[in-house]
């Protein structure tokens, strides 16, 4: 059976979220609660086009369906973190047109955070759940850490899947022939470090992502004393040099960099606008509180046309150190466009 993953521009079927619930992300109550409020005015705002299944702790049910709202399925799960994209399974397509889930080996994103047992186990029990095919792989990974086209073509950073707490023995062409094996991948586009300061270790999701077929959308960085403008020429010039599966160069977006913003404990926040989610007829677009918002709104909004775009506060959600494309995860539709 031949595998492909679909671009998040296909129709879906639903939006998957997880609810916060390690408040040691938010460093104090207020701020697991002011997440929470976050997450659930994302997943209202995506289940106005789509509908959205938030899963979350057994004993946080009752909480998640009050400030979600009527509109907004509640799953029990359990549970040690709230990132979606990172811990449940990235949809795919087989050659008979089914939906089937690849299930990446989990370790708390390097082994950073733990416990990190429930979410292992996520999607591997969704999956159960629902009725989908499983697709086993020993690679170490999260959703995050890559974006495709839908027609074969994959970017990614160096910084992350070439880690070795992640890479687990692999080699490059090893991950790529797994990404070609689960996900149709046929070129793989290596970026080399994600922002500074990302935990994740450099997911591609907040520095790049696809935005239609043929087109980029890069997070830049104006700044030459910021240490992602380094990173952000680098990125820009391998993208410049880069060639998608079927040999065709890349238009490019630059993005602007809104101004730098720490956390209660110090910590400065990545803040990326390149971490938006697109919803059947609709892109989700962070804002930061920052001059940069509107620009970026106005540049992402003209690569979907015909799609709303919402924009939604995220500051509470990057407190906790992902964004919305972070706590999202789209299910494909049932059908073939």
């Amino acid at each position: 059976m031949d595998y492909l993953m679909p671009a998040e521009w296909a129709p879906h079927q639903r939006c998957w979220i997880a609810w916060p619930c390690r408040e040691s992300l938010w460093h104090t109550a207020a701020g697991l609660d002011a997440a929470r409020h976050a997450y659930a005015q994302v997943a209202r705002a995506i289940a106005a086009f789509e509908p959205v299944t938030m899963i979350a702790r057994p004993e946080d049910a009752a909480m998640a369906r009050q400030l979600c709202g009527d509109g907004v399925q509640v799953a029990p799960y359990p549970l040690d973190d709230s990132w979606m994209r990172d811990i449940g399974p990235s949809f795919v397509r087989g050659s008979d047109g089914a939906l089937a889930g690849v299930c990446w080996r989990f370790n708390g994103w390097g082994g950073k955070y733990r416990p990190f047992e429930h979410d292992a186990a996520l999607a591997t029990a969704l999956l159960d759940d629902l009725g989908i095919a499983r697709l086993e792989t020993p690679l170490i990974m999260e959703g995050g850490a890559i974006h495709v086209d839908g027609r074969g073509t994959m970017i990614a950073t160096e910084q992350c899947l070439l880690n070795p707490n992640r890479a687990a023995g692999l080699s490059r062409a090893g991950i790529e022939a797994e990404f070609s094996r689960l996900l149709g991948i046929k070129q793989v586009i290596w970026l080399g470090e994600g922002l500074s300061g990302d935990e994740t270790d450099g997911h591609v999701d907040n520095l790049c992502c696809f935005a239609g077929e043929g087109r980029l959308l890069l997070q830049g960085c104006a700044d030459r004393a910021d240490p992602n403008f380094a990173i952000a020429a680098d990125a820009l010039a391998r993208l410049k040099a880069a060639r998608d599966c079927d040999g065709r160069s890349f238009e490019i977006g630059i993005l602007p960099m809104p101004a730098p913003r720490h956390d209660v404990a110090g910590a400065r926040l990545i803040l990326s606008y390149v971490n938006f989610y697109i919803a059947n007829g609709a892109v989700i677009v962070p804002a930061f509180d920052d001059p940069a918002d509107e620009p970026a709104r106005a540049m992402i909004g003209a690569c979907f046309p015909g799609r709303q775009v919402v924009q939604l506060p995220a500051l509470d959600i990057v407190a906790g150190g992902g964004g919305i494309h972070c706590i999202t995860q789209q299910m494909p539709a049932l059908s073939l466009p």
